[in-house]
């Protein structure tokens, strides 16, 4: 299998599964003062270090989850409930983020969702026109997951900071692929997932800056500084740590040779087939990520017919409950939806290797073809 859905999830790293091995010995509760559950607290304590100091935190500031969705909805609800007001997202936030906000609205909540530009960047200017008096939070992700875009987090949060609003950003897609650093930033929340830097699924964390209020995500006993009752999981948060660890050793290293894949797979598409261009291309994006619009080929068929050959890519489109929809983010730079049907995403990791790059272009041609021609048949007989 050639494995290119790495925003998906990522592989999990050989060094982060020795790690989780290592802890798997351990089976006390961190919550416990005898001697075992002390080994599972200096488990916890250890993870959460690896993970700030990846963030440029104070490890009291690093809040542990199950994942980016729960953190992203402990960020959202628990700044909303301690501060009604107009809340402001990007459009092409992810649906933890969109949903979230989605219940807000249900209950009254003002919700103004501000979308990238053509290009898939993200004016600073125009999301600061939304954030009037008022305005209780600002949440926008810093990078997009169908994309790849980049979003001007340091050029948005300080601002809306002084305008008296909270800002959380979901970093869940950057974090481990390019450099975070909460401080420079200026951000009050910042969501991050381990299974997204080849760390195991079941880990994430929350960043909150000291001295901000959160009301509680989670009532019950008294974990996570009272934040986010529940019995730690420390296999996972083992992991969590080592993947944070590697994910700083390795960034700069990993992001130039992942970059220099993608780059190599978006020119032999283009040279190689007609009818193709890169979405978001002429923006900042995240290294690994590639979203390629084949003109006439869907996208879900193009995917099965590559997974068929042994390559995992996703759609443009999100999978829920049984059916088929237009990614909202590709909706949101402007794609029709007939458009967005035709999109594929390429997501790299460190994992991935130049032979693996030559053989999803050799296999692409054909492929792509077969799609093509089959699409308007299909189309006639869904009619």
């Amino acid at each position: 299998m050639i494995y290119l859905d790495n925003n998906a999830s990522t592989p999990l790293d050989p060094e982060v599964w020795r790690v989780m091995e290592q802890a798997a010995t351990v089976h006390g509760n961190a919550s416990s003062v005898h001697a075992e559950g002390q080994k599972a607290r200096r488990v916890v304590e250890e993870s959460r270090e690896s993970v700030a100091r990846l963030l440029g935190a104070r490890p009291e500031e690093v809040f542990l989850t199950a994942g980016g969705t729960e953190s992203n909805a402990m960020a959202v609800f628990g700044a909303a409930a301690g501060r009604p007001g107009r809340v402001v997202i990007s459009a092409a936030e992810h649906p933890s983020v969109r949903e979230a906000v989605a219940r807000l609205a249900s209950g009254g909540t003002e919700v103004v969702a501000v979308p990238p530009e053509r290009s898939g960047a993200l004016d600073p200017g125009r999301v600061l026109e939304a954030v009037t008096p008022g305005t209780a939070l600002v949440s926008v992700m810093a990078a997009n997951n169908e994309y790849g875009g980049v979003y001007p987090i340091a050029e948005i949060a300080g601002e809306v900071r002084r305008r008296g609003a909270l800002f959380h950003t979901d970093a869940v897609q950057l974090a481990g692929r390019l450099p975070v650093d909460v401080v420079d930033w200026g951000v009050d929340f910042l969501s991050v997932s381990a299974h997204k830097m080849h760390g195991p699924k079941g880990a994430g964390a929350l960043y909150v800056r000291r001295g901000v209020g959160l009301v509680p995500h989670t009532p019950g006993g008294g974990q996570e500084r009272r934040q986010r009752a529940g019995t730690e999981n420390t296999l996972a948060i083992a992991g969590f740590g080592a993947a944070a660890r590697l994910a700083r050793e390795r960034l700069s290293s990993d992001a130039h040779e992942i970059a220099r894949l993608r780059d190599r797979l978006e020119c032999g598409i283009l040279e190689r087939l007609a009818g193709t261009r890169v979405i978001g291309a002429h923006a900042p994006r995240i290294p690994n990520t590639s979203a390629v619009l084949f003109e006439g080929a869907p996208g879900e068929a193009l995917l099965v017919r590559l997974d068929l050959e042994g390559v995992a890519v996703s759609t443009g489109s999100a999978c829920s409950s049984g059916t088929l929809a237009p990614s909202p983010a590709l909706l949101a730079t402007g794609l029709s939806r007939e458009e967005a049907r035709y999109v594929v995403r390429f997501s790299l990791s460190r994992m991935n290797r130049e032979e693996e790059i030559d053989r999803v272009l050799d296999l692409l041609p054909e492929a792509v073809t077969a799609v093509r021609v089959a699409a308007p048949a299909e189309a006639g007989r869904a009619r």
